[in-house]
């Protein structure tokens, strides 16, 4: 199946239901869904009816996924998944911006890879305004990629779980940044120095 993104290391693609085995097992990782629902068991009976109807959703406003399997180009190893989901199933304005990766993905700066990327395609291809992002305020993994991947912190929330998690009684975090915002921030990474921007050493 053709490719959404390529990066330097990555190959996202759509899924199909041959990935269904492997969705299993990265949501059975106790360590990669600590922060989801606590690292409980996930049935392959729930992934089959609930979690691969979502990953192979096709969106109106975009004509294509909201979820994308992660594969590395060396050795074609399944890597887990990114998300760039519009928030409105009727507009492309304002996605959502998600990872879950395998443990053994963890450290290598993958995560981080795959957002700037989407974050990139999305204001640039996609006619995105904003992109968006949250996770538990004691996940500092999760938070530390967002912002490398260009979102700013926005505020601190408290979600309604119906079952806490261990760290849920210190709330959620948003981070997001806008169209304005990311080209702003391009510009002044590749804007040159001269006389009057001089910074001193």
């Amino acid at each position: 199946m053709d490719a959404f993104l390529e990066t330097e290391r990555l190959v996202l693609r759509p899924f199909t239901e041959d990935d269904t085995e492997d969705v299993w097992a990265l949501d059975n990782d106790p360590q990669v869904m600590r922060f989801l629902n606590g690292g409980r068991p996930v049935s392959r009976e729930v992934v089959r009816d609930r979690t691969m109807p979502r990953l192979l959703h096709d969106h109106p406003c975009t004509g294509t996924r909201g979820y994308w399997a992660a594969r590395r180009k060396e050795g074609d190893v399944f890597l887990g998944w990114f998300e760039f989901r519009p928030l409105n199933e009727h507009s492309a304005a304002v996605v959502e911006l998600g990872y879950r990766l395998t443990r053994a993905a963890w450290g290598h700066g993958y995560a981080t890879e795959g957002a700037r990327a989407l974050v990139a395609k999305g204001f640039t291809e996609l006619g995105v305004e904003r992109v968006t992002g949250n996770t538990m305020a004691v996940n500092t993994r999760s938070r530390r990629v967002m912002e490398k991947a260009g979102l700013f912190f926005v505020r601190h929330f408290t979600g309604d779980w119906p079952e806490p998690l261990p760290g849920s009684e210190h709330g959620e975090v948003e981070y997001a940044v806008t169209s304005t915002a990311w080209a702003a921030s391009r510009r002044s990474r590749t804007e040159p120095i001269g006389p009057r921007q001089a910074r001193r050493p």
